[in-house]
């Protein structure tokens, strides 16, 4: 996926191979701990981008594959708190430079992580937990986590169901009905181990108990649970807050297990304001631009007159004029759109000269075109936008009639004094858009590219 970063590898002091990936640009160091799904197909969930964006706007993050799992070479067996897993976590810190990074760990990581803080706290500067637990086997003074007699049928139907969706039901219920979401869930799980291998895995992390460890971690200690999961029970993740020193506990709503499905904002809110002292907000990165949309009016009529093999030329001759326009006026594309594009600009005039220029220009060759902009605050996500700017010149253009620009009046505010002519429409209602919205036409029979 274009939006994944590279796959690197640094190497462990045994010789074995551990792949990780750096995301963000932000000043502080960042290592998230994760397991079962692979750093590289993580990318192709837009929950887990849109986080990692979020993290990478305060932090530079590093993502590491667990020896054994994804593309890191070794036997995953060796993963456990302490011994190799410390040093394989010391030569990714060593492979990117990082001295005294904060360690985000989530689900059975968290025990990693813990044991890491608690050993080695001149390499940590702060841990959040997300999910996790110091032990996950009932004692007599532990009521959370599972009955040690029913170990043995939790790790047999983790070994049966492993490379299905069925775990879906407990760590993201509320995506059962995404059946692309469970398709990419159940080849992801069976990319990162197999069954057998991660049966075991699954028994050693639940009896693994760090409990001793918590009152000598001397790190700052955040500890994030979602109120509604059902995998780890947030009770776990109190018990550790309350006997790490000075840490804090938070709940955030939701009943997702996994980290990036449901309310990622919350969770990167509560991680940058306890490493950063504040909250940036979930806009992402937000620029203002104009946005313009065109769409080629009764297209599948059109199609069905002239035929597949004519309308395909056709089709070839309109995105030709479409590119050579926003050339000719500084224009970005972003995408097309079926019969249309979505293109931004950094100067509202020349986006309405631009939508002018191709209306006229798609008649010579027998098309209809309409065209919508808007100027206002666009979220940037990697080559696509989002924001409701994006939406209200969506929604404009839906409204325009064959060979018509219709504009809002933030454009025409923006262009006043350059010569541009616009017929007053009237308010309309845009749909799903709040309000009422006074609507403009430019002028096409006016020469629209004159004026400064």
């Amino acid at each position: 996926m274009a939006d994944a970063p590279e796959t690197q590898y640094a190497h462990s002091a045994d010789g074995i191979s551990l792949a990780f990936q750096v995301s963000g640009d932000g000043p502080l160091q960042l290592v998230f701990l994760n397991r079962v799904h692979p750093i590289d197909l993580l990318s192709d969930d837009p929950g887990f981008i849109r986080f990692r964006r979020r993290l990478g706007t305060f932090s530079r993050t590093v993502w590491f594959d667990d020896r054994g799992w994804g593309a890191s070479e070794g036997d995953p067996k060796d993963s456990k708190p302490g011994g190799i897993s410390d040093a394989d976590l010391r030569a990714v810190l060593d492979a990117v430079g990082f001295d005294r990074p904060a360690l985000v760990a989530e689900d059975s990581n968290g025990v990693r992580a813990i044991h890491f803080s608690a050993t080695h706290p001149e390499r940590v500067s702060a841990l959040v937990l997300v999910n996790s637990y110091a032990h996950y086997v009932r004692e007599a003074d532990y009521p959370w986590g599972l009955p040690r007699e029913s170990v043995d049928r939790v790790v047999d139907l983790v070994r049966e169901t492993w490379g299905t969706p069925a775990a879906l039901e407990i760590v993201a219920p509320d995506r059962l009905g995404d059946h692309q979401f469970r398709a990419w869930f159940a080849r992801s799980v069976r990319f990162g181990s197999g069954p057998d291998q991660v049966a075991d895995i699954v028994r050693a992390c639940i009896e693994d108990d760090v409990r001793p460890l918590l009152p000598s971690i001397s790190v700052p200690t955040l500890v994030l649970h979602r109120e509604g999961n059902r995998f780890i029970q947030p009770g776990a993740g109190r018990y550790v807050a309350e006997n790490i020193p000075d840490a804090r506990f938070v709940v955030l709503p939701g009943n997702a297990h996994l980290f990036f499905v449901g309310d990622t904002d919350a969770l990167a809110d509560e991680i940058e304001e306890f490493l950063t002292g504040a909250r940036s907000g979930t806009e992402g990165d937000v620029q203002t631009m104009t946005v313009l949309f065109t769409d080629i009016v009764a297209s599948t009529e059109h199609q069905a007159r002239v035929g597949a093999r004519d309308w395909s030329r056709l089709a070839d001759h309109h995105d030709a004029l479409v590119r050579g326009a926003l050339n000719r006026h500084r224009g970005h594309e972003v995408k097309t759109t079926g019969d249309g594009f979505l293109a931004t600009f950094d100067a509202t005039g020349r986006a309405v000269r631009c939508a002018a220029e191709i209306v006229l220009a798609a008649e010579d060759i027998g098309l209809d075109l309409r065209a919508g902009v808007h100027t206002g605050e666009v979220e940037v996500r990697g080559e696509d936008l989002g924001g409701l700017a994006v939406t209200i010149a969506k929604r404009v253009c839906d409204l325009a009639g064959p060979r018509e620009v219709l504009v809002t009046r933030t454009v025409t505010d923006h262009v006043v004094g350059s010569g541009i002519v616009f017929d007053d429409q009237g308010e309309r209602q845009l749909k799903g858009v709040p309000g009422n919205w006074n609507l403009f036409g430019v002028d096409l029979g006016h020469d629209a590219n004159t004026g400064p």
